[in-house]
């Protein structure tokens, strides 16, 4: 059963519904604060070409998992919100010296790159906010559900020579269905989209998964270039949702083609159940294809399928 399908019969059922009140959950103020490292630390984050190891920061952490790295600090306007109601998600990124940081480097032809999704790794979005000249930064949004949802903050500030990854949880009061994660599985459709996912994933070690795209039953061969790349791949590991972004080993110039084929060179640092989302762009939108992953020391083999199914599941938002 696919999430949308579980939020629905949960809803019907009336077993799971809660009510999260505002005051719910610790938010923001328990994210750890990482080590401080100096600005000519090596980076932990992807090599230009998508394909480097996901590397620990000073504190021996994963990306994601610290609201403040090496002196920058992750501030949302504010950690509480509505479900359903449109609202201006807000926040700055604190420099070394206490001030919003306003000069950055881009990657991947953005500033920033905003994740949010929620705590039990449902309500996906990879979003790019706009920043005023105060260094504020902002960006229309709906939480779709009650519960605690976790904010990714990807950025490299100027005069930095690697990425940092902040993350800090808000809380959103309203109607709160868990959705479970969904089974492993080697494909994934949606919107006359068949994805399959190709692979080894072996703890600790890098490992290549190649993601092939489908439409109609045939091959995709016109991926348009998305942000430098025909496909953004971000995994989360389920429990504390450590953080890995990674990209296709293919640069994609402007106005070039690709597909069906989109390989990475990943990392998974430890044995566990992991959520990949991948974007990639065709026919002028961006589509999210999702996946859970079981990773062991000794490798999981994910199988592609012999046929395509008879029924497309619905992505819970991107």
């Amino acid at each position: 059963m696919n999430r949308a399908a579980a939020l629905r019969l949960g809803a019907f059922a009336g077993a799971l519904v809660l009510a999260f009140a505002a005051a719910y959950g610790l938010g923001s103020a328990v994210d750890p604060i990482a080590a401080a490292e100096p600005a000519t630390a090596p980076a932990h984050g992807q090599d230009e070409m998508g394909m480097g190891e996901m590397k620990h920061d000073a504190s021996g952490q994963l990306p994601g998992l610290a609201v403040s790295d090496a002196g920058y600090t992750l501030s949302p306007a504010t950690t509480f919100f509505r479900s359903g109601a449109k609202t201006e998600l807000r926040f700055t990124i604190q420099g070394p010296d206490g001030k919003p940081v306003t000069q950055y480097t881009k990657t991947h032809e953005k500033d920033l790159h905003l994740i949010v999704v929620r705590r039990d790794l449902s309500g996906f979005h990879h979003v790019h906010p706009t920043r005023d000249a105060s260094g504020t930064w902002s960006i229309p949004f709906t939480f779709t559900a009650g519960g605690t949802w976790r904010l990714y903050a990807d950025f490299q500030p100027a005069g930095l020579d690697r990425n940092i990854t902040l993350g800090t949880d808000v809380n959103v009061s309203g109607l709160y269905i868990p959705v479970p994660l969904a089974d492993p599985a080697s494909i994934y459709s949606f919107h006359g989209y068949d994805v399959t996912l190709e692979g080894n994933p072996v703890a600790g070690k890098e490992s290549e998964l190649t993601f092939r795209v489908n439409r109609g039953g045939k091959p995709v061969t016109d991926l348009e270039p998305y942000l430098g790349a025909f496909g953004h791949l971000v995994s989360l590991r389920s429990g504390d949702l450590a953080y890995l972004h990674n990209h296709p080993a293919q640069h994609a110039d402007p106005g070039t083609k690709g597909g069906p084929a989109i390989t990475f060179g990943t990392t998974f640092p430890t044995a566990g159940t992991y959520s990949l989302f991948l974007d990639f762009q065709h026919a002028g939108a961006v589509h999210t294809a999702e996946f859970t992953v079981h990773v062991d020391s000794d490798g999981t083999t994910i199988v592609p399928p012999t046929a395509l199914p008879s029924e497309e599941t619905t992505p819970h938002g991107h």
